[in-house]
C-alpha cells in the first residue's frame, strides 16, 4: 500500500465516522436546546434534568439509524478488504 492509498483510506474513514455520528449527535443538540430553552421558560434549573431526555432521544435515533449505519459500514469494510481502494 502505498502512503497516498493509506492517506486516502485514513480520510475517508474520518469522514465515514463523521458522517455516522452526526445523526445522534444533532438529535442531542436538538434535544438539548429544547430543554435549555424549557428550563429557561419555567425557570427549573435542574442539572439532571437534561439528561434524561437526551438518552432516550439518543437512544431511538441510533436505533432509527441502524439499518443506515450497517450499510455503510458493510460497504466501506467490502471497498478496504477486497481491494478495490
Amino acid at each position: 500500500m502505498e502512503v497516498d492509498q493509506a492517506v486516502a483510506l485514513v480520510r475517508e474513514s474520518l469522514m465515514l465516522m463523521l458522517v455516522l455520528s452526526g445523526p445522534v449527535l444533532v438529535a442531542a443538540l436538538a434535544i438539548g436546546l429544547v430543554v435549555s430553552i424549557f428550563q429557561a421558560v419555567t425557570q427549573i434549573q435542574e442539572q439532571t434534568l437534561s439528561f434524561v431526555p437526551k438518552i432516550v432521544g439518543m437512544g431511538i435515533v441510533a436505533i432509527l439509524v441502524t439499518p443506515w449505519v450497517a450499510e455503510m459500514l458493510l460497504d466501506f469494510s467490502e471497498r478496504v478488504f477486497s481491494g478495490k481502494w
